[in-house]
C-alpha cells in the first residue's frame, strides 16, 4: 500500500547525499591544500545510485540508493599566482597555484537537477497520501 512512499523516500535520501555532495565542492571550490596541510587541491566528489530492490514491490517498482561517493581524479586547475602562500616554489609549475578542477555552472546545473528531482519525490509522496487517505474515506 505505501510502496510509492517508500520508492520515493528513497529518492529523497538518495538527492539529499547528491545535493550535500555538491554542497561540499562548490564550499571548497578555491581549497588549495588539504586537511593535513598540504599544498594538494581539493578533489572534487560524485555521488552514484544503485537500484534497491528491497524497496518497492511486486510491480517491478524499486528504490535508489546512493551505492558510493567517487572521488575525481581530474588534474587541478594551474592559475599563475607568484604571490600566493600555496604557490610552487620551483620546477615547472613555478609560481602556479593548483586549484580544484571544479566547474561552478556544472555544478550548479547538477544542484538544480537534484533539488528539481527532490521536490518530483516530494509531490509523489503527497498524492500518495491523498490517495490513501481517499481510499480509507471510501472504506470507513
Amino acid at each position: 500500500m505505501f510502496t510509492a512512499i517508500d520508492v520515493s523516500t528513497s529518492g529523497l535520501v538518495a538527492q539529499r547525499a547528491r545535493i550535500n555532495t555538491i554542497a561540499g565542492n562548490l564550499a571548497n571550490l578555491s581549497t588549495t591544500h588539504n586537511e593535513l596541510g598540504e599544498t594538494k587541491p581539493y578533489q572534487p566528489r560524485y555521488v552514484t545510485f544503485q537500484t534497491d530492490s528491497s524497496v518497492g514491490g511486486a510491480q517491478g517498482t524499486a528504490g535508489v540508493r546512493v551505492d558510493s561517493v567517487e572521488i575525481s581524479n581530474a588534474d587541478p586547475v594551474w592559475k599563475y599566482q607568484p604571490g600566493h602562500p600555496d604557490a610552487i616554489k620551483q620546477g615547472e609549475h613555478e609560481g602556479y597555484v593548483a586549484y580544484p578542477s571544479i566547474d561552478m555552472t556544472m555544478e550548479m546545473v547538477d544542484a538544480i537537477e537534484a533539488s528539481r528531482a527532490y521536490e518530483a519525490n516530494l509531490g509523489v509522496i503527497q498524492v500518495s497520501k491523498s490517495i490513501n487517505a481517499q481510499s480509507l474515506k471510501i472504506v470507513a
